[in-house]
Parts: structure tokens; C-alpha cells; sequence
């Protein structure tokens, strides 16, 4: 921690422990077996800490191959913002 003052480094927040009162989806795809492309897709919404504020990337995935099918960089996000390039 001390470091981090000294250098002006950005400790990011742990955004992977949910806020109290946050609901909590259960996993819809038990079971299922991924064995082709263009079966599953996933999303990722993620921020980027900058100098003045943040910058959100947004990435659609394939889970057979891994594959990052699209993804987006914007200064705001909202819907417009995963729209299919």
C-alpha cells in the first residue's frame, strides 16, 4: 500500500464481491455440453481506470472457441454501447 501512494498507482475496488441486497442469478446452462461454435456466447462489461474517469470495454465471446466475437470501447456506458459492430 505504501508503494501505491508513492507511485500514484490506481488500487482498483474488488468488484467481485456483490453489494448487499444485489440479487444473485442462478447459472442457466447446467449440464449442458458446448461441443460447436455459435452454441454459447458470453458477455464481459469491464472498466478501465484512466486518468480522469474510466473507460468500459465490452466483449461478446464464443465459449467453444474462445473466440472474441465483437468488443467495444466507450467513455459511457449504456446500451449503444454493445451494439454488434
Amino acid at each position: 500500500m505504501r508503494l501505491m501512494g508513492l507511485m500514484a498507482i490506481y488500487q482498483k475496488p474488488n468488484t467481485s464481491r456483490p453489494a448487499k441486497g444485489h440479487k444473485t442469478y442462478p447459472y442457466l446452462l447446467p449440464g449442458l455440453r458446448v461441443d460447436r461454435p455459435n452454441q454459447v456466447w458470453c458477455s464481459d462489461i469491464t472498466y478501465l481506470p484512466m486518468r480522469r474517469g474510466f473507460l468500459y470495454l465490452v466483449a461478446i465471446m464464443d465459449w467453444h472457441t474462445r473466440k472474441v466475437l465483437s468488443w467495444r470501447i466507450s467513455n459511457i456506458l449504456e446500451a449503444t454501447s454493445v451494439s454488434k459492430r
